[in-house]
């Protein structure tokens, strides 16, 4: 494999943070931005009159805190993983070369990736894939609104949606609409790729989920995928449209992003005290 490129595409990784919340950045093989997720209450699904079956019914739920990456896992990073681990190589979706030829790309999110692949790449990374509820939160914040900028109509302004594959130019790179984050700063959670998360997928977890930390069903078949894709219609870019798909599948527009425990380190005593 080409050195220089797998250093190139190192540096492309380190992206501003550009926000207003709390941004951690990530020192263990990547130097990711990531955003902290209070602890606390949000709305989740939709009603009985808007929503589809499995979004059913609009709940109150509890996480602890979290954090979650600011961006889609990029091709840069992605391909890091792989220069150091010998995983496989995704499909490349733009030629019939290895990724690692392909000039332009650094920045795009990864895709062609199976959810076994997402969850070893946020392993190696010292993370883990969000649950479907974090996912959820991080996306439309704690008020349940339907994107994760608001109530207004999507535009390309705030999300790449609705498009017929052109390439290199169908994607575009991770944080180009911050017009479309969400009331965490997290960008690209509606369109752009969809995101493989943790929890195995049931049509009516929703209804039977506990009120504190739901992690999804015990097992399945299939596992969760949010946020629609370049190609997705307004219905799939929905803060809370659910999506699910075998452990195998992968295709042009499926990628991910990681999230993380927050720990809480403790405080030394104070002097004189017992």
């Amino acid at each position: 494999m080409n050195t220089r490129l797998i250093t190139s595409l190192t540096m492309c990784m380190l992206l501003g943070n550009g926000s207003a919340f709390a941004t951690h950045p990530v020192r263990e093989r990547d130097p990711v931005p990531m955003i902290n997720i209070a602890k606390g209450s949000f709305i989740r699904g939709s009603s009985t009159e808007s929503g589809r079956t499995d979004e059913r019914p609009r709940r109150t739920i509890h996480l602890g805190a979290f954090m979650i990456d600011k961006y889609e896992v990029t091709n840069a990073q992605y391909l890091q993983f792989i220069a150091a681990t010998g995983h496989k190589e995704p499909f490349n979706v733009y030629g019939t070369d290895s990724l690692f030829e392909v000039k332009g790309i650094e920045n795009l999110p990864v895709v062609q990736v199976t959810w076994h692949d997402a969850a070893d790449y946020c392993q190696w990374v010292g993370k883990r894939l969000p649950t479907e509820a974090e996912w959820e939160k991080a996306a439309r914040g704690t008020d349940g609104r339907p994107y994760p900028w608001g109530d207004v109509a999507p535009s390309p302004r705030h999300v790449n949606f609705n498009r017929d594959w052109m390439a290199t130019r169908t994607l575009l790179p991770v944080g180009s609409l911050p017009d479309g984050a969400s009331p965490y700063g997290v960008h690209d959670m509606s369109g752009n790729a969809r995101e493989w998360v943790q929890d195995w997928y049931a049509k009516d977890y929703y209804e039977l989920a506990p009120h504190q930390n739901p992690k999804g069903p015990e097992t399945g078949l299939l596992k969760v995928i949010r946020g629609g894709s370049w190609h997705s219609f307004e219905s799939d870019i929905r803060t809370v449209a659910r999506g699910k798909g075998g452990f195998a599948l992968k295709t042009h527009g499926i990628g991910f992003r990681c999230a993380r425990d927050v720990t809480v380190t403790p405080q030394p005593e104070a002097r004189g005290q017992r």
